[in-house]
């Protein structure tokens, strides 16, 4: 399909409090992550947050380190043990650790977009899902280009996960990692009339912030950026890690940020362990800011430019009766 800018609603939200949490999951116990994200999502909200962002991975584990036995050319047999115990902490869209998660969100009454491994059939993905407990609804993401050794352990999304969701607070998409690096991704975003852009993340590194800034710039929408902060201590002991086994090596120091839709920072990055940060948000920023910049209306060129976004979903089965 062709994308164009979703029409936004007449009457503009209230400004209201943002969140973004940086915590350690659990990485071998995908229930007490659910369980720990479900008390984080209070604790926010009782901060005052109607909106709260996770980082990449929260249930389910993001793997750190770990090569599962995989040289060019070969796979070692204790690589085939860890992924299927990674297998096996991955959890299902109507599984009861997402239901935990909605259940938090809904006695909170927010919105809350967290990072899950996703498992489909024998399949795992790396999956974003946004909650809006204001109305029961759940909308998910599968990231579309796991990068580097991701792409052993995680599928590919396809376009038929890319949604922008109209809530109460703004229009809430959901970006992961370096798929914020994808231009054209991030345009889908955009077309779309994003203005909680949600960019969970993996990534601590000193130019995270920089990017963060650019999308935010770029789109004209607050930006929301959540990474862990966890030490080598909180995987299991005989976790497969390529930097070391001693229990306090940080192997994610954080770095989360909100940014408005000028560029300012509103809060972090922090690098300095498990927090949540807060900030007030102002939807009436966001037609201020594309008063002069408004890169999916007034400043594109569709005469020159076009973005087609293929949104059907791929199985690499079809099935169909036969006519005849």
């Amino acid at each position: 399909m062709l994308f164009g800018v979703m029409a936004m609603t007449s009457i503009r939200p209230h400004p209201f409090r943002a969140a973004v949490v940086q915590a350690s999951a659990v990485p071998a116990d995908s229930t007490a992550s659910a369980a720990k994200a479900a008390a984080l999502i209070a604790e926010a909200g009782a901060g005052g947050a109607r909106l709260a962002v996770f980082p990449e991975a929260f249930v389910g584990g993001y793997p750190k380190g770990a090569s599962f036995g995989t040289p060019v050319g070969m796979r070692k047999p204790e690589g085939r043990a860890d992924y299927a115990r990674y297998f096996d902490q991955a959890v299902t869209l109507d599984g009861p650790e997402v239901a935990a998660v909605r259940e938090a969100a809904a006695e909170s009454g927010m919105v809350v977009v967290i990072g899950i491994i996703e498992r489909a059939g024998s399949t795992l993905y790396c999956t974003a899902l946004i909650v809006d407990g204001t109305a029961d609804t759940i909308a998910h993401h599968r990231k579309l280009m796991p990068t580097g050794a991701e792409r052993l352990i995680w599928g590919f999304g396809d376009g038929s996960t890319l949604p922008v969701v109209e809530t109460t607070l703004g229009h809430v998409g959901a970006v992961i990692c370096w798929e914020n690096y994808m231009p054209m991704m991030r345009m889908a975003m955009y077309a779309q009339g994003v203005t909680l852009y949600c960019a969970p993340t993996a990534d601590d590194r000193d130019g995270w912030a920089a990017s963060m800034r650019h999308v935010a710039l770029e789109g004209r929408c607050h930006v929301l950026s959540a990474c862990q902060f966890i030490r080598r201590g909180d995987y299991p002991a005989d976790f497969d890690c390529a930097l070391g086994d001693d229990p306090d090596t940080v192997l994610l120091r954080g770095g989360s940020m909100i940014v408005g839709p000028l560029g300012e920072v509103l809060a972090g990055p922090d690098y300095a362990g498990e927090t949540i940060l807060y900030a007030d948000i102002d939807p009436e920023e966001i037609p201020r800011a594309r008063y002069d910049f408004d890169v999916a209306g007034h400043y594109a060129r569709p005469d020159v430019f076009r973005l087609e976004v293929d949104t059907r979903a791929r199985p690499p089965v079809a099935f169909r009766s036969d006519d005849a």
